[in-house]
């Protein structure tokens, strides 16, 4: 039998471990100069209110939670969840699309608390968005679960196994929450599709056949629709690099510069649509359903309700006619909404900083990201008649 010590080197701390990590951010110069930059509160008083703090859940509503909300109140228009069909006391994995780098999984937290769940969720976050100890220990006290990148296809291996085990014991003996996105890294182009290799991931750790591991973790496919990306230009920006340039690789400064801006720029409306957990649509397959097609139809029907849950808002038909050049949509818009999008469009085309912009190229690819959620959202609705 696993205990909580097996998962150590990826595990959120625990309420016990609270105090020495505090301790430890006291002493690091990095963390208290970040802390100076972001906020008006002495860093001291900060460290000594979360001292006090006697668990993971209230580190986050004491420091998280308000923070979020600023974010919120300042930069969107608002933002709503519906989970009516899930138990605020069960234990699920939420699986989403990834339109945020850092506020995807704060949100459900935040969105989580205010509809009433018991616990928030342990979100699973990439190494490589770890980069100096104590952004780590900030993510681990925000019941982060670090996700191990980079590694040679034997390490990867094991690492999936480690996880996958660790997400098992989260809902099957914490009794917790689990969020991971559908993919490593966002869909630049919001064609929001599931990777195979995490559903996969997924299936290794818990008993039983294929049916029984998967059906274990209360699988509960997610729908995050934004109405603004604060990212679309910097998204734009990497197409046209690396159609520039095949070799292009992104340096830290600009996965910095990403997350602040999806963080602090404007999204107009965010609304999370959770589904059913697909247990019972599990329960449906043939038992003896060869692996490979498993994963395939799993997959197809994750991606189904993702699809089939998103908000759309007058940006995503907009985007269609005019990517299309025509009117398909425009009796579900209005032109003081089309000028409205069309000037955030060449704001934001604005903002691109490289030489030799090809606006034309960056315009298209800005349109396929509104334009894509509508796309998918047509198809799922076709398959379901």
């Amino acid at each position: 039998m696993m205990t909580l010590s097996d998962f150590n080197d990826i595990r959120p701390y625990n309420s016990e471990e609270i105090p020495q990590i505090i301790d430890e951010l006291t002493t690091d110069e990095a963390f208290r100069e970040s802390m100076r930059k972001t906020f008006t509160v002495p860093v001291d008083a900060m460290l000594a209110k979360g001292r006090q703090c006697g668990s993971l859940l209230e580190i986050q509503k004491t420091f998280v939670y308000p923070f979020i909300k600023g974010i919120l109140d300042q930069k969107s228009d608002g933002i709503d969840m519906q989970a009516d069909e899930l138990d605020r006391n069960g234990s699920y994995t939420f699986i989403s699309n990834h339109r945020d780098i850092v506020l995807d999984a704060a949100l459900l937290s935040e969105m989580m608390v205010d509809i009433g769940f018991n616990r928030t969720a342990e979100l699973c976050t990439g190494d490589n968005l770890l980069t100096v100890p104590w952004i780590e220990k900030i993510v681990r006290l925000n019941k982060g679960i670090v996700v191990k990148r980079g590694l040679s296809l034997r390490e990867q291996l094991v690492s999936s196994k480690h996880l996958s085990d660790y997400i098992h014991y989260v809902i099957n003996v914490k009794k917790d929450n689990v969020w991971i996105a559908q993919r490593q890294g966002r869909a630049k182009d919001s064609n929001d599709l599931t990777q195979e290799s995490i559903l996969k991931m997924l299936s290794m750790g818990g008993k039983g056949t294929l049916k029984e591991s998967i059906k274990e973790l209360n699988i509960v496919p997610l729908t995050i629709s934004y109405e603004f990306d604060p990212c679309d230009f910097l998204k734009a920006r990497e197409y046209q690099m690396r159609r520039d340039n095949p070799d292009f690789k992104k340096t830290r400064d600009e996965d910095v510069n990403s997350m602040e801006t999806g963080m602090f720029g404007y999204k107009g409306h965010i609304h999370y649509q959770a589904g059913n957990t697909i247990n019972e649509w599990v329960d449906s397959l043939p038992d003896q359903m060869p692996k490979t097609e498993f994963f395939a139809t799993l997959t197809h029907h994750v991606d189904h309700i993702i699809h089939s849950n998103y908000r759309l808002y007058a940006n995503n038909y907009i985007a269609s006619d005019m990517l299309r050049e025509e009117e398909r949509f425009a009796q579900l818009y209005t032109p003081q909404e089309k000028k409205r999008f069309e000037d955030y469009l060449h704001t934001q085309l604005g903002r691109i900083e490289m030489e030799n912009p090809d606006n034309t190229f960056l315009t298209h690819k800005m349109l396929e990201m509104y334009a894509n959620p509508l796309y998918n959202y047509l198809k799922a609705a076709d398959q379901n008649h």
